[in-house]
């Protein structure tokens, strides 16, 4: 997936519909709208299109709108679910040996991913309405019950947001 794919607006891998098809969050706590560039099991490219009806703007802060923090990591673990569940759904074939060794014992299908930790989070400007929240996730490690992303939140091509983030099954 090259840089260009990845900030293509017009060039959506999945949609909307696939998004909730993936994954189990609803609006107002659906933080991904797009899917723009996918690398099978290395990494995904994603955008949330903030705007000013976003719920939590309402409170946070009136008169200063900013995307809370935690929803900014929210949404890179959204997008990092996204790289496991069309890697898995779509590209089993191209699976790593841990992968596939997984898959001997139980698939992952039905299964819940659930926040284990959060390492190396570091906030670097605040996300406003009107901006493009561009979502990077990429794999460390997986296999077995734990599994460790990377994610990164850019607007404008300038970090908002970064994290080392860990689910477990």
């Amino acid at each position: 997936m090259t840089t260009d794919e990845a900030k293509d607006p017009q060039r959506i891998l999945y949609g909307i519909s696939e998004i909730m098809k993936a994954l189990p969050h609803r609006p107002p706590f659906l933080f991904v709208d797009g899917v723009v560039g996918l690398e099978p099991w290395k990494s995904l490219a994603a955008y949330k299109n903030v705007t000013i009806n976003d719920e939590f703007f309402r409170g946070h802060f009136p008169g200063t709108p900013v995307m809370p923090g935690v929803l900014v990591l929210e949404a890179m673990a959204q997008a990092s679910m996204l790289l496991l569940t069309f890697s898995y759904r779509f590209h089993l074939d191209q699976a790593p040996v841990e992968v596939k060794d997984l898959e001997k014992g139980g698939d992952l299908s039905g299964r819940i991913a659930y926040f284990a930790s959060c390492d190396k989070v570091k906030f670097r400007r605040p996300v406003v309405p009107g901006d493009r929240l561009d979502l990077q996730a990429s794999f460390v490690r997986f296999g077995g019950r734990l599994w460790k992303v990377t994610g990164k939140a850019t607007v404008d091509g300038q970090r908002t947001a970064e994290a080392v983030m860990t689910a477990t099954f």
